[in-house]
């Protein structure tokens, strides 16, 4: 955007140093009308009409991409509350579910002593 920006100062400082170096008495005919001035002004009334034609085209597209954009900004706000909400609700369920699941009892089983794999070929060490 900026670099449009700068590209189009740019033109308009050209177009302006062209038609000051070429000041020459010119007739514009289109069907009835006639207009009599120097090519400067000719220029420079052509580049400003262009300009004006070029500004109204590309309207209606900045106005419809600022409309999506502001749409589209309303209904991430709106998501973001919802998950606000939800992620509230969530705790709060959380919360209930916790007071109302008892604490579990535990319960010691005695451990079982190792036996190795000698142990187990051999019989040895074998209890009744």
């Amino acid at each position: 955007m900026q670099l449009l920006l700068i590209f189009g100062i740019a033109f308009a400082i050209g177009a302006v140093m062209f038609a000051l170096q070429n000041n020459v008495p010119v007739t514009v005919t289109f069907a009835l009308w006639r207009f009599d001035s120097s090519l400067a002004v000719v220029l420079l009334l052509a580049l400003g009409l262009g300009a004006i034609i070029a500004g109204l085209v590309s309207s209606p597209t900045v106005i419809k991409g600022q409309w999506l954009t502001s749409r589209l900004r309303r209904q991430v706000s709106a998501l973001e509350q919802d998950k606000a909400t939800l992620t509230r609700r969530v705790e709060e369920l959380e919360v209930e579910v916790a007071q109302l699941k008892p604490a579990p009892e535990v319960t010691a089983e005695p451990a079982k002593p190792y036996v190795g794999i000698r142990s187990l070929l051999s019989g040895a060490d074998r209890q009744p």
